[in-house]
């Protein structure tokens, strides 16, 4: 599988299919590996890796900090994964396509959108995550992290982290699981980081990224004035609230509310729609 170089980190990615450009955001949580759009519940029911590349080219990768793709320790913001995301694009010399986000993906994509809107030729937003629940959940990882670093150390979590293998598998390995689990010298220099430092590091992390009730990623009086065509397909879960889809639609000056119930969002139905709403964007530009 093949490797770019995006800021000093590795990204793990596929091209599958033909046609337009179709830059995939996978979901996931905070385990966003492309696999994910085969494997994770509503994806393994609808099969979007068995429709997408017989009319587009789908451009799909891992994250930063998930599945093979590399890391740094940092403060990670959304604005970084939209740029690992732009940087893709750049590595393989395409200058506009059309993107699809699911889960927490969608997050990234309208940060992507917020910020390279003239590389962006219309959105997917697929069960956005948002909602209550999910904003106390996403906060509790974090705070799980810091209670296992306080007995544990850093040496404890990269023994954990080579375990489970991901932060979204267990929130008590912390946000570098993956590269922790598939890069030793990274685990090493890991171990060997300041704890005080680090553990501040993880609570700015999560007060800021997992910041609001509703989507987090970009901000509401930012996503009013992006003028991309959206397509958005309700979640309704306790991570993916449908008052999430809907204060997208509310923010985004062109977004198109698929009002179906899960129940009918079956595969024959999204892949009938999904093509419908990019081709009509493709014979308007």
């Amino acid at each position: 599988m093949p490797t770019a170089l995006i800021d000093g980190i590795a990204t793990n990615y596929e091209v599958r299919g033909s046609g337009p450009p179709l830059l995939m955001l996978s979901p996931g949580g905070f385990d966003g590996a492309l696999a994910k759009w085969t494997t994770l519940g509503v994806y393994s029911r609808i099969l979007p890796m068995e429709h997408l590349p017989q009319r587009y080219t789908c451009i799909l990768f891992d994250r930063r900090e998930s599945g093979e793709s590399g890391g740094h320790v940092e403060r990670i913001t959304w604005e970084k994964y939209a740029d690992q995301a732009k940087g893709l694009m750049d590595h393989l010399n395409i200058d506009r396509a059309h993107l699809i986000g699911g889960c927490m993906g969608c997050s990234p994509e309208i940060t992507f959108a917020v910020k390279y809107p003239y590389r962006v030729k219309s959105m997917v937003v697929y069960w956005p995550t948002g909602g209550a629940r999910w904003h106390i959940s996403g906060q509790r990882r974090f705070t799980d992290h810091l209670s296992y670093i306080q007995s544990n150390g850093l040496d404890g979590v990269v023994a954990l982290a080579k375990e489970k293998g991901s932060f979204g598998e267990d929130s008590r390995c912390g946000p570098w699981a993956s590269v922790i689990a598939t890069n030793e010298s990274f685990a090493k220099e890991f171990a060997a980081m300041g704890v005080e430092r680090y553990k501040s590091l993880v609570t700015l992390i999560g007060r800021t990224l997992i910041d609001r009730d509703t989507v987090p990623g970009a901000e509401p009086e930012e996503l009013l004035e992006v003028q991309v065509p959206t397509l958005i397909i309700p979640g309704h879960d306790e991570n993916h609230a449908t008052s999430a889809a809907r204060y997208l639609e509310e923010v985004l000056p062109q977004a198109k509310y698929w009002d179906v119930p899960i129940a009918e969002q079956t595969a024959e139905a999204v892949w009938k729609r999904v093509p419908e709403f990019l081709d009509a964007v493709e014979a308007s530009s």
